[in-house]
């Protein structure tokens, strides 16, 4: 099984995403920790995408590079591939859909969860602010960029269930008639932006925090608290 790694880099450390993998991504603070752990965050994204346990071997294949003034140890990044400033073919489009919307729904593992407004995790500030320290505060940080990643896209206003709110999303881009030609702009945050690079985003984002989410959940509650996305932490 190939896969195709964007590298995204600087003095903080390194971000690889697995461009034929969309969401999937690891971090470290040298390119070889970052690589080291790739294969094992592709297994369980095709674990959690298809329901089938992946036994192929891996190798890696970088396929672009950059620099980035982005605070990669907070997980923050702006890189655009390359193949998300090209038109989206109808079938790739369904496809990395299905899995932004399975990402939502499966981050409602949120509702097995006892007990939302309860933490374990100390204050932290980071480039965007505080981070989000209960799950209650988790979910409502993870569903609260959707309006924000469709700036420029679509015109939303945020509903509070974060699978009902994917759902009017996609209604909403799909009203537009040309979403298809992907076409590249500024985002609000500055970056170059495109709607499959917020695709990609979208499941690369819910991929934090709902691994920061069951982590702290197995910790406070343990087996009762599901694990749709097969973390192993």
């Amino acid at each position: 099984m190939l896969i195709r790694a964007i590298v995204e880099f600087n003095e903080e450390g390194y971000m690889i995403f697995a461009e034929n993998f969309p969401g999937a991504f690891s971090r470290g603070k040298t390119r070889d920790e970052a690589l080291g752990k790739l294969v094992g965050e592709v297994r369980q994204f095709v674990l959690w995408s298809t329901g089938v346990k992946c036994s192929d071997d891996c190798y890696i294949e970088i396929v672009q590079e950059e620099k980035s003034d982005a605070c990669i140890s907070d997980a923050d990044t702006t890189i655009i591939f390359d193949s998300e400033e090209l038109p989206l073919a109808f079938n790739e489009y369904q496809y990395t859909k299905s899995l932004v919307i399975k990402s939502a729904k499966d981050f409602k593992l949120y509702d097995s969860i006892p007990d939302v407004k309860q933490t374990t995790l100390p204050a932290r500030q980071t480039f965007y602010g505080s981070i989000p320290r209960t799950p209650e505060e988790m979910y409502m940080h993870t569903n609260e960029v959707t309006k924000s990643y469709l700036d420029g896209l679509a015109t939303i206003e945020n509903n509070t269930d974060i699978y009902l709110n994917r759902i009017i999303a996609f209604q909403q881009i799909e009203q537009v008639s040309n979403y298809l030609d992907n076409n590249v702009y500024i985002h609000m945050y500055g970056e170059p932006w495109s709607l499959k690079k917020a695709m990609r985003r979208f499941i690369w984002h819910d991929r934090i925090h709902a691994k920061a989410l069951y982590r702290l959940a197995i910790g406070l509650w343990g087996s009762c608290v599901v694990n749709p996305f097969h973390f192993i932490v």
